[in-house]
């Protein structure tokens, strides 16, 4: 079964499954983004197999200590679970510890936060070894400090990366010390593994870059349309236009960096990477745990953000991406501005550049020829053209150069062949030699 087979497999049994009706809670501090939030909050939670059956909002200028919302709110909170039959709030902001206790407590329902639901959300879509640890890690750092008497942690499932409510209950006073423990111990244990596999692809990625393998990351917004342009290039360029990457209108379809070699007509070729989305307050603990999957992004040549257009938020979200990538330590990376799914937008012409801004559709074979031209500029400025004269007894060369650098004209003499070729600064130094004088 393909990937792509999988991951729609995966779709309608996540679609199958019963959906637990939730209350969305929020509270409005005079941010000028809440209304955005909360409805992204609404799509998290339906990317989650929620259903969202009621919402509430509070004004106050900061959270209450105890139970983050007030006394009034709280009670209001509990009318409305009942009213809707609802059995789980979900609020837009991480609750501390206490927190969440009082309002269970107050509420008598369970309590998830943002975090809990993201991390949730990347716990049920990760799929490979690294992103299961990634995430594991990322959940036990959150469950640490949260740890009640009342608490049974199954700590053999973490490391699967299952979703999954963080408060099944349980008992035992002695227990809690040793499941802080024994949580320790597992983090130490997964971070030792991660930084095993790490290690393994920095020396993949010191050898690309040793062999002046340019690299092309797309970044931005979760479902902005990076793996569907990563998918239009690898159909039309790919070494192997078969390798696609899993697409779906869905937020964190996929959480993995995919890397796959870019061939262009002229031979010139670059490896571009499908990294894993962001989104707005996207827990730090998860951002350190990615750090490793993001890297590609930290070491890429050129970035790509890839901007859902059609949203009327992007600017917010293209906010995100900026601070997102702050965090993980990406600066200094020259970036291309993508707006994509333009063909979403009534009368908007694309293809359209405005120097390393571009309006497109990733769909469009147009709009993908444009943004490689794009990349093209950016990524193979240091390339040299420049004219070689091959001895006859050195075919070998001429051989090599037709089929790994751009021949743009050939020629031959009483001695040798004569090329005019576009070549890597690392062929150029290698070639040197056949470089004719002028």
């Amino acid at each position: 079964m393909t990937q792509q087979q999988n991951g729609k497999k995966n779709m309608i049994e996540n679609e199958q499954q019963p959906t637990r009706q939730v209350i969305l809670a929020g509270l409005d501090q005079q941010n000028e983004n809440f209304d955005y939030e909360m409805t992204e909050l609404a799509n998290l939670a339906a990317a989650n197999n929620m259903t969202v059956v009621g919402r509430v909002v509070q004004k106050l200028e900061k959270p209450n200590a105890a139970t983050y919302f007030g006394k009034g709110k709280v009670d209001e909170l509990k009318e409305a679970l009942t009213y809707y039959d609802a059995d789980m709030l979900v609020t837009n902001d991480e609750l501390s510890p206490s927190q969440i206790r009082n309002l269970e407590a107050g509420t008598a329902a369970d309590i998830m936060d943002r975090t809990a639901l993201i991390l949730d959300i990347f716990a049920s879509r990760a799929k490979t070894k690294v992103a299961k640890l990634q995430v594991a890690i990322a959940q036990l750092k959150y469950q640490l400090p949260r740890l009640r008497t009342s608490m049974n942690i199954r700590l053999d499932q973490q490391t699967g990366g299952g979703g999954g409510s963080f408060t099944s209950r349980g008992a035992g006073e002695t227990k809690l010390e040793t499941n802080r423990r024994h949580i320790q111990h597992q983090i130490s244990l997964l971070q030792t593994e991660l930084a095993n596999i790490e290690a393994d692809d920095e020396t993949r990625r010191a050898y690309r870059a040793k062999q002046s393998i340019r690299n092309v990351a797309l970044v931005g917004y979760t479902n902005a349309g990076k793996s569907t342009i990563m998918n239009g290039l690898v159909k039309r360029f790919g070494d192997n236009p078969e390798k696609t990457v899993f697409q779906a209108d869905m937020l964190f379809a996929t959480l993995e960096t995919s890397v796959r070699k870019i061939q262009l007509p002229d031979k010139q070729n670059f490896l571009l990477s499908d990294t894993v989305g962001f989104v707005s307050k996207l827990p730090h603990g998860l951002v350190a745990a990615f750090r490793a999957t993001l890297a590609e992004a930290a070491d890429a040549d050129l970035l790509i953000q890839v901007v859902d257009y059609s949203d009327p938020h992007y600017q917010e979200m293209m906010t995100t991406t900026a601070e997102t990538l702050k965090e993980i330590g990406v600066g200094n990376v020259p970036m291309v501005t993508v707006y994509n799914k333009a063909d979403k937008i009534p009368e908007q012409v694309y293809p359209d550049r405005a120097g390393d801004t571009l309006i497109l559709s990733a769909i469009d074979e147009a709009s993908q020829d444009l943004l490689v031209e794009v990349i093209k500029e950016h990524i193979f400025a240091d390339y040299v053209t420049t004219t070689l004269h091959v001895p006859f007894s050195d075919g070998q060369v001429v051989n090599e150069l037709n089929e790994q650098a751009t021949v743009h004209e050939l020629d031959y003499d009483e001695s040798g062949t004569i090329l005019k070729v576009t070549l890597t600064p690392i062929q150029a130094a290698r070639f040197a030699q056949y470089e004719m004088t002028k």
